[in-house]
């Protein structure tokens, strides 16, 4: 009986031994679609061609980043499969793309997708499929909405937080400011322009004397220019995107319009706006940032730019070091990187959203000194933090304190 009994306790150690080494493997490595033991396929929506494909280096860069974390051996051994599609910036045609990337590709998430137009939408088939539409491409308030869209999460400072900014600066020292407003007859456009009338408060019906909408489908502004300028105003809040951003800078100069400049921030953009634009036109323009720029030498010595550049020099030579959307695109992908490191191997679209909404005090190393990334359950605005700038010269020159800007979805 002893010998019999020592088999039997011999042969139940060893199953159990076995059940818990299969318990704790499977405890270890868990996937949804589009994540396996050696690739982690991710997509992406970008406007590479249409009137906002001045936009579509963000998804260059994007690419080339993930190359180099491909070649230093991925993410815990898994490679970036990044399958990125034009959308011309045409809603149906994101619908299009975004139905591919998830039902044909069948992608893990899909990652930083532009435009706000484009990306309201996917919103709602993105989060009946609850696929992570994760760190999108633009700074709608609306983003950060996770009690009614757990799958949609921002990225940068949203647009109402930043003319909120403008309007307090304004109150304090111009508040005698006669205001024309161009912006762009979107989500987009409208998004900006409720944040500059909630900062104005009760004030914003007597400041803004003209509110001037315009169709990206439009070849050219100049005539809404024309017509702000006929108004009297001496504050130009101009609310466009890279192309008409460069186009509204050139007729001012032009016609000898010379208001105090506003430019959203994405615009603000060096290589595709201010350049294009001509330097002389474009001076003591007021925008604000939440990243470093390559063509402050205030950044010369900076590690975090040293890595930047290295990084455009090796992997992404064609690339233009001084167009915004390079940084952008090298520090929304540095971000992601670090939620699937902090995913392990519990490649779920539950836990990439978890880990998404679990960033504690993140730095990329293109952020502005004091701005960090935070989020939470009830928090999907990552970055809600900026500093006012001017234009000066050939660059951006930051001025005043960093100013934390939290607006709800």
């Amino acid at each position: 009986m002893p010998a019999v009994t020592g088999k039997l306790a011999a042969a139940s150690l060893a199953l159990a031994l076995f059940a818990a080494t299969t318990s704790t493997a499977s405890a270890q490595k868990k996937y949804d679609t589009g994540a396996t033991d050696t690739e982690i396929k991710i997509g992406n929506i970008m406007p590479y061609s249409g009137p906002a494909s001045a936009y579509g280096i963000i998804g260059r860069t994007e690419a080339a980043y993930f190359k180099k974390i491909n070649e230093e051996g991925g993410i815990n051994g898994r490679k970036i499969n990044f399958i990125s599609y034009d959308d011309a910036y045409s809603p149906p045609k994101t619908v299009e793309q975004a139905r591919k990337l998830v039902e044909s590709d069948e992608v893990l998430f899909i990652f930083n997708s532009l435009g706000t137009p484009p990306n309201s939408a996917i919103q709602k088939y993105m989060n009946s499929k609850k696929v992570p539409q994760l760190f999108v491409a633009t700074g709608a308030t609306k983003w950060n909405d996770p009690q009614n869209f757990a799958w949609t999460m921002g990225w940068q400072p949203n647009y109402q937080s930043e003319t909120q900014i403008y309007a307090k600066w304004l109150l304090k020292n111009k508040p005698d400011a006669k205001i024309a407003v161009l912006y762009q007859n979107d989500d987009y456009g409208k998004d900006y322009l409720k944040g500059l009338k909630d900062g104005l408060g009760s004030k914003a019906a007597a400041m803004i004397v003209i509110e001037e909408s315009y169709e990206t489908s439009e070849p050219t502004i100049d005539s809404h220019i024309v017509k702000m300028k006929s108004t009297g105003a001496d504050v130009f809040m101009n609310i466009t995107t890279p192309k008409f951003a460069a186009q509204a800078i050139k007729k001012n100069a032009e016609i000898g319009w010379k208001p105090l400049h506003f430019l959203n921030n994405v615009s603000a953009n060096v290589g595709s706006v201010m350049k294009p634009a001509g330097f002389e036109n474009g001076q003591d323009i007021i925008s604000a940032d939440y990243l470093k720029d390559a063509a402050d030498p205030a950044w010369a010595n900076d590690p975090g730019m040293k890595d930047f550049l290295a990084f455009m020099n090796k992997y992404f030579p064609e690339g233009d070091k001084l167009d915004k959307g390079t940084i952008v695109g090298y520090g929304v992908a540095q971000t992601v990187v670090q939620v699937l490191k902090q995913c392990g191997d519990n490649l779920t679209r539950e836990n990439v959203m978890k880990q998404a909404a679990s960033l504690k005090n993140f730095r990329t190393e293109v952020l502005l000194p004091g701005i960090q990334i935070n989020t939470g359950s009830n928090d999907f605005a990552p970055i809600s933090q900026l500093q006012l700038e001017k234009f000066k010269g050939e660059k951006w020159e930051l001025f005043g304190d960093v100013i934390s800007a939290d607006v709800g979805g």
